[in-house]
């Protein structure tokens, strides 16, 4: 899996969730200034080539829909982050989220009872 472009992002963003649309459909549910229809329509044919998306033909039509799921994407780039700005470290990460990101008490205790949830299951 490749990483997204900004752009690339936001087309995915909002095919995941219509689950297929035409590329005016996409359109509409970009917010302003939006861009014109053959930029869409060339990111959503870029996206196509690096296999995100799919298309199936309806006379003249092209109806678009993700091939690869959000869960999917999120896990890919959340893996990108850790190994290149944690070194794979989740002490680093929730080191990182409390001084940096100041996370409260309350929050890092939610993170501790579900990291206890899932070590009990195991």
């Amino acid at each position: 899996m490749r990483e997204l472009t900004k752009a690339e992002e936001q087309i995915m963003l909002i095919l995941w969730e219509l689950k297929e649309a035409i590329v005016k459909e996409v359109i509409d549910k970009m917010e302003p200034p939006k861009p014109a229809y053959n930029t869409v329509s060339t990111v959503i044919r870029v996206l196509e080539g690096k296999g995100f998306v799919d298309h199936k033909a309806i006379g003249n039509t092209h109806i678009y829909f993700p091939t690869i799921s959000e869960e999917q994407y999120r896990h890919f780039a959340f893996d990108k982050v850790m190994n290149n700005y944690f070194e794979n470290s989740y002490e680093s990460l929730v080191s990182f989220l409390v001084k940096e990101k100041k996370m409260d008490i309350s929050q890092l205790d939610e993170i501790i009872a579900i990291a206890e949830q899932l070590k009990n299951k195991k």
